[in-house]
């Protein structure tokens, strides 16, 4: 495997509210993310969607016109959170204004987390990491990792993706 341009990345709602809580939201996540591969735009190894933030393990294969897939993918879910709260929860949305120029709302805090993956070893660390963050305590999600329907960690163990997003990072 290449691991030019490989991130663990993270990304995490405003005031850590746990708007991802929705499984509806949770879908606009997936939409997203199955548009970049699509597109060849992106390969994920790793995800997982929790209650205030998500984890990525992927490769940045190639840029959506002049923005990286990680801008196309915060403008994205984004656009389509607001849209979602616009008919079906307003007073949630109102939690999401923003005082900015270029904005009227933000569901992303600004500066995601983006960490540069060297070596398989930093992958799989970063993966187990993944797959158990539903298992921990503080979460309570689910009692082992591949129970839990918004992430890899089945796809590891049964080969089952059922969102059609991953590639095993031995490919």
């Amino acid at each position: 495997m290449d691991f030019y341009n490989s991130y663990f990345y993270t990304d995490t709602i405003c005031n850590f509210a746990h708007l991802l809580a929705d499984d509806n939201l949770k879908l606009i996540v997936i939409s997203s993310l199955q548009f970049l591969v699509k597109q060849k735009l992106v390969e994920i190894y790793g995800y997982v969607i929790m209650p205030n933030h998500i984890h990525l393990l992927w490769n940045m294969l190639s840029l959506n016109g002049k923005e990286s897939p990680a801008a196309s993918f915060t403008k994205f879910t984004a656009h389509q959170f607001r849209r979602y709260l616009l008919t079906n929860n307003t007073i949630l949305l109102n939690d999401y204004q923003s005082e900015k120029m270029d904005r009227n709302y933000q569901f992303w805090k600004r500066d995601p987390l983006a960490i540069s993956i060297s070596t398989e070893t930093i992958l799989i660390q970063k993966l187990d990491y993944i797959h158990l963050n539903p298992t921990k305590e503080k979460w309570n999600l689910a009692k082992y990792p591949e129970n839990y329907r918004w992430s890899s960690a089945k796809f590891y163990l049964t080969g089952i993706d059922e969102f059609c997003i991953l590639t095993h990072y031995k490919n």
